[in-house]
């Protein structure tokens, strides 16, 4: 079956409809590419064809070009030589350039009949028509993402987006972030020229053929002006000068695809259309040759599509649909858990102690929902259904049927062995328990189960309606069957799932506190603590290191410290006592500051004002002479993270390099343009890496020391994804 027909009817116009075979959606890859250019070339040729419509048979347009395949852009010859590998690529996108252009210069009309999502490729052989008319539906998004995975438009969205719309902020956002558009807001822009009801599109598309549209693309007409005038006008130029400072404050220039975007743009719009699509397919090949560019289209696109497909799901079970859970503890954890389970129509028994704090964990969804309300994303009848899925209460014997519980109570053992044992009392023996700790090894906890079989760590992040990871964690007795159930739970609410092997702090909470720590230790070190908090963000991280303690809780992070301590000394082993931990008892022991829970923590938080650097650390930890440089500051935070990664991987907590990568991206937000701990090592080159640890475990202590696995595999010239394309999977 092909992937791209077309019809011809009796007003002489064709009708072409994308609809590949064995796809959710459309993409552009070689099969499909190579299909419509022969069909586009016959019907371009045919005199009895007035004009060409493109449609799609499925529910979204097309969704962009599939990073999958790695022959698309020339993606697998990144590996070769590096001379041949740029000749391929700009090659591979300049054939993509002249057939959207053939399109632009045919003579005849091309119209866009957009019925659904028209993302990357997709719109942007949109654009490459004459005309673009879509739905009137403000959940159809219309978009240039490429900069999301660490790429730029390559089939002329850089020049035809501007061209169109002019450069606006609104628009430099929708290229440099990827921010989509609805077809209204597409429509206001100037980026498609008409909205209508799903009925007529075809219609409408037609019309615009039998009605005598043009079939020359305004930039391709004598006197065409640019929109909102050219970077060397007086107004342009503030526009640029702007737009290249809010870049660089925002990304650091850590990010390839934004920088080649706006240069792209501004050198492209100053120049005919064709010489400016070359400028475009060069920096593409050279966006697509950089290695930071290479992981985020591995790790942001590849692999974090197939982990959230369930790639680490067992395959010998068939599918579990969890129908009703129970929710153990309606504090703000288990309250944000309440919410995406009923979103995704699942019933819900949200318990805690009492029925006022049952109830209080409701009103969190009731909130929620309120303040969709108020911006028109929810109806009165949406909310009332999801409100009703959730029932607070007191009473374990609601949860009588019950395909899982999630235990979400304190961090205490005693307590949740408590609360294990009043649920499991009413569950069925195939039901599955996970309990959503952080810190607490799950084996331990399973103890006290009755079925550790079915006993499981389910590990949110907060707030739980935006932060897209699950952690699952496998305890010694965790069944293969109970790891399939949870995932299909997991992928039920949309959530991204890895899957670690038990340790104390499994993998996420394990090696976020190394950046956190890091950042505490060169407090103490005597490193001014704005330098600390530059350098963090400057490295990509979401939050400086100091901030992010404040805003996680110096307290919290105190008692995990303490309980390990504890747990160390109970084991006969014995807990160092490093100037970091001197700082945190200092902080919260003897004066007080917890963080941004007290206003009070290595910030201060003034009740009408932003926050600012608490001044007495500078007595606290005295200041040392000798400030370091910048650069030396970055590489720790990044490679402390990746350090304590790789060990995570020789110790068998970590088993598969996606969920090393994607779950430190989406779990505690390491920079995205490394890929990810494991990926940034491959990018260094393990060799090289472990050479830069031993320097720094000589000047800043063992903690940088390269662990056995990664000597063996600098000694074997290994790396841990496989080598050649960056959209393979590892």
């Amino acid at each position: 079956m092909a992937d791209v027909t077309y019809e011809i009817d009796s007003d002489g116009v064709a009708v072409v409809t994308w609809d590949l075979e064995n796809r959710s959606m459309n993409v552009l890859n070689f099969q499909s590419l190579g299909e419509y250019r022969s069909i586009i070339e016959k019907l371009i040729s045919d005199e009895s064809v007035k004009g060409i419509v493109l449609r799609s048979a499925k529910d979204a347009f097309i969704a962009g070009a599939d990073l999958t395949s790695s022959e698309v852009f020339g993606f697998d010859s990144v590996q070769e030589d590096k001379v041949k590998a740029a000749e391929k690529i700009y090659n591979g996108n300049m054939d993509m350039q002249l057939l959207f252009r053939s399109m632009e210069t045919s003579g005849k009309p091309f119209v866009a009949a957009i019925n659904g999502h028209a993302l990357g490729g997709g719109f942007e052989i949109c654009l490459a028509c004459h005309y673009r008319v879509a739905i009137d539906n403000d959940k159809i998004q219309i978009g240039q993402p490429e900069a999301k995975v660490g790429l730029i438009p390559g089939a002329g969205g850089t020049q035809r987006v501007p061209r169109l719309a002019g450069v606006t902020q609104e628009i430099m956002g929708f290229l440099l972030a990827g921010t989509p558009f609805t077809p209204k807001k597409a429509l206001s822009a100037g980026l498609i020229n008409e909205v209508t009801d799903a009925d007529n599109l075809i219609n409408a598309a037609k019309k615009y053929i039998v009605d005598g549209g043009k079939s020359v693309q305004p930039w391709d007409e004598k006197g065409f002006r640019f929109p909102g005038g050219l970077p060397y006008t007086p107004k342009g130029a503030m526009i640029w000068a702007a737009a290249s400072s809010s870049l660089r404050k925002n990304s650091y220039n850590n990010y390839p695809a934004q920088t080649a975007i706006l240069s792209a743009v501004y050198e492209g719009v100053q120049v005919p259309i064709d010489a400016a699509l070359r400028i475009e397919a060069r920096y593409f090949t050279k966006v697509v040759m950089d290695p930071r560019s290479q992981n985020m289209v591995r790790s942001l696109f590849v692999n974090m599509q197939a982990l959230s497909k369930g790639a680490r799901r067992p395959k010998d079970f068939d599918k579990y649909d969890v129908k009703k859970i129970g929710i153990l503890g309606a504090g703000l954890m288990g309250a944000g858990i309440a919410y995406v389970t009923a979103k995704a129509g699942i019933e819900v028994v949200l318990i805690d102690m009492d029925q006022a704090a049952a109830e209080k964990g409701k009103e969190y969804s009731t909130k929620i929902l309120d303040k969709q309300l108020s911006k028109k994303k929810t109806t009165e009848e949406k909310k009332e259904k999801l409100l009703n899925l959730i029932t607070p209460t007191t009473d374990y014997s609601l949860l009588k049927g019950a395909d899982l519980i999630v235990e979400a109570v304190f961090e205490n053992r005693d307590i949740k062995a408590d609360v294990t044992a009043k649920a499991e009392a009413q569950i069925s023996e195939t039901a599955v328990f996970g309990s959503n700790t952080s810190t607490l090894p799950i084996t331990g906890l399973a103890q006290n189960s009755s079925r550790p079989a079915n006993f499981i760590g389910i590990h949110y992040f907060s707030p739980v309606e935006r932060m897209p990871l699950v952690e699952i964690i496998m305890g010694k007795e965790t069944s293969q069957e109970t790891l399939a159930k949870t995932m299909d739970y997991v992928q039920k609410i949309r959530k991204t799932p890895i899957v670690v092997n038990d340790s104390r702090g499994f993998y996420t909470s394990r090696v976020f506190g190394t950046y956190t720590g890091e950042g505490v230790a060169m407090l103490a070190e005597g490193i001014k603590p704005a330098l600390i908090e530059n350098a963090g963000k400057m490295t990509g991280m979401p939050m400086a290191p100091l901030a992010l303690s404040d805003a996680v809780a110096l307290d919290l992070a105190w008692k995990v410290t303490t309980q390990t301590k504890k747990d160390f000394e109970a084991e006969g082993k014995e807990f160092p006592i490093t100037p970091m931990y001197s700082i945190m008892e200092e902080m919260v022991e003897k004066q007080g500051r917890f963080g941004k829970k007290n206003n009070k923590g290595f910030y201060e938080y003034p009740e009408n004002g932003k926050k600012y650097l608490w001044p007495e650390l500078s007595n606290l930890c005295k200041e040392s002479d000798d400030q370091p440089d910048v650069e030396e500051l970055k590489k720790r935070f990044l490679y402390i993270q990746a350090l304590e990664t790789a060990k995570c991987y020789e110790e068998n907590v970590l088993t598969d390099v996606r969920d090393a990568d994607i779950g430190a991206i989406l779990g505690w937000g390491m920079a995205p343009w490394t890929g990810g701990p494991l990926s940034f090592i491959d990018m260094v080159g393990v060799k090289e890496f472990v050479a830069e640890a031993d320097k720094l475990a000589q000047k800043y202590g063992e903690r940088f020391t390269p662990c056995k696995m990664l000597r063996d595999m600098a000694a074997k010239n290994e790396s841990f994804h496989k080598s050649g394309s960056s959209s393979q999977a590892a």
